[in-house]
């Protein structure tokens, strides 16, 4: 199935609200996020100021999850120093001083963007992968102040791509590209913060993904959000091998909007009353698994800068093995919760026993490929065999060539001598016969009549 057939959504862009609340409560405030929807009018970010010293910093207190699932605790050991996240989205501001030293390099691949992946794709989706970038690894403004990201030391690569018709490049060939591009420029973790809305995805992934998984990157893949149509996970969330993410309110339970359920999630992350850096720098409030994904592509990278010696299964296994369980989960994994809920501490600082293949339930993209594909059967390679040395033939009987008129051995044998023999016995019979009736009629010639 081609992106051209698939109606193609950011999985994030559920609520956008200010401080002050632009549009009432939050769910007076949901957008749909599917690309030719706009966000709503009037949409301004809060003003922060400095706060003055001995005060906490708003935008530092709003980032709940830093203290709740245990970043803090894990900043102790690492802040993700020696790592790269790849943000495939549609791009990270140049403005914001909470990127400053962050990005090392990117690209585009819509073909609307600029080369280094740093001019925002889209006039709607546009802040989205600034958004996206911000809770990954942002610096913030200073110590204490300012948004600061769940990796903060991890560097980003800034790969610009367009949602819907902010591109003419078909979508799935996008990523395919983008997928690659991150790859070959040293991505340890690549997150991807939209969705398809379609169980399937193009072939063209087939090859993107298991080069990526071929080349030892953790893929961290939203869910997607009930509030833009999303009912069930859709591919990229799909494909086998990624670390796919649900979201959770604050409460911890599942998300009724800014999330959704499948087989397929892994890990639940918050999803609601997110904090983002604008590509103009301004900060606003969102929600949905976009966020929550590169909560965990965060702590995916904290994991890899304190056990440079694990491979990416091992780093998912550790996320996975150190989840806290999720009250309203029914079994491990959950189609809601998957493992559970996200620990930053534990995952990097816990006992974790190492494994040897994807912790992920189900096969793997490989055998999925071999499977449903139906791949052939790579070529066998062609036999060889030494040459075997055979006696010489021996030479063939020379006949006698001699006209066919000409009377041979076998002839003479078994026809000429017995017909000469027959004949002349024949001779014989006849020269006797008559010499034996002339002596007949000779005696009857002299006998004496009687008287």
């Amino acid at each position: 199935m081609t992106v051209r057939a698939a109606r193609l959504l950011v999985a994030a862009g559920l609520v956008l609200t200010s401080a002050a609340g632009v549009g009432g409560t939050s769910a007076d405030a949901a957008v749909t996020a599917a690309a030719e929807v706009a966000p709503p009018a009037g949409v301004t970010a809060p003003a922060v100021a400095t706060p003055p010293a001995g005060e906490v910093d708003p935008v530092r207190a709003a980032e709940y999850w830093l203290d709740e699932y245990g970043v803090r605790t894990a900043w102790g050991t690492t802040k993700g120093k020696g790592t790269t996240i790849a943000i495939i989205d549609t791009g990270i501001g140049r403005k914001p001083v909470e990127f400053s030293g962050a990005v090392v390099g990117g690209a585009d691949f819509s073909g609307a963007g600029s080369s280094d992946g740093r001019t925002p794709v889209g006039a709607v989706d546009g802040n989205h992968g600034s958004w996206v970038a911000s809770l990954a690894a942002a610096r913030g403004t200073g110590a204490e102040t300012g948004m600061i990201g769940v990796a903060p030391e991890a560097s980003l690569l800034s790969i610009s791509i367009g949602f819907g018709a902010a591109s003419s490049v078909p979508f799935v060939q996008q990523v395919a590209d983008a997928m690659t591009w991150a790859v070959d420029h040293g991505a340890d973790v690549i997150n991807l913060s939209f969705t398809t809305n379609t169980l399937t995805w193009d072939p063209l992934w087939d090859t993107a993904f298991q080069y990526a998984f071929d080349h030892d990157v953790v893929v961290v893949v939203a869910a997607g959000n009930r509030g833009t149509g999303t009912d069930q996970v859709g591919a990229p969330a799909t494909i086998p091998g990624v670390l796919t993410v649900g979201g959770v309110n604050r409460a911890g339970v599942a998300s009724v909007e800014a999330s959704t359920q499948g087989i397929t999630i892994g890990i639940s992350a918050p999803s609601e009353q997110l904090l983002g850096v604008s590509a103009d720098g301004q900060i606003v409030e969102w929600s949905g698994t976009s966020g929550a994904a590169p909560l965990v592509a965060g702590i995916a990278a904290l994991v890899r800068s304190a056990h440079p010696e694990l491979d990416a299964n091992n780093v998912i296994n550790r996320i996975l093995k150190t989840a806290k369980p999720a009250a309203a989960a029914t079994r491990v994994p959950d189609a809601t919760y998957g493992f559970g809920l996200i620990d930053a501490a534990a995952a990097v600082s816990a006992n974790v026993a190492t494994v040897s293949a994807s912790p992920l339930p189900g096969l793997t993209l490989e055998e999925w490929i071999r499977l449903y594909r139906r791949a052939e059967v790579a070529p066998q390679p062609t036999p060889t065999a030494t040459p075997v040395q055979l006696d010489p033939l021996p030479k063939a009987d020379q006949v006698e060539r001699r006209s066919p008129l000409l009377p041979s051995a076998d002839t003479l044998r078994y026809g000429t001598v017995p017909l000469v023999g027959a004949t002349l016995a024949a001779i014989l019979v006849a020269l006797g016969v008559t010499a034996a009736a002339r002596r007949i009629r000779s005696e009857r010639a002299h006998r004496t009549p009687s008287r």
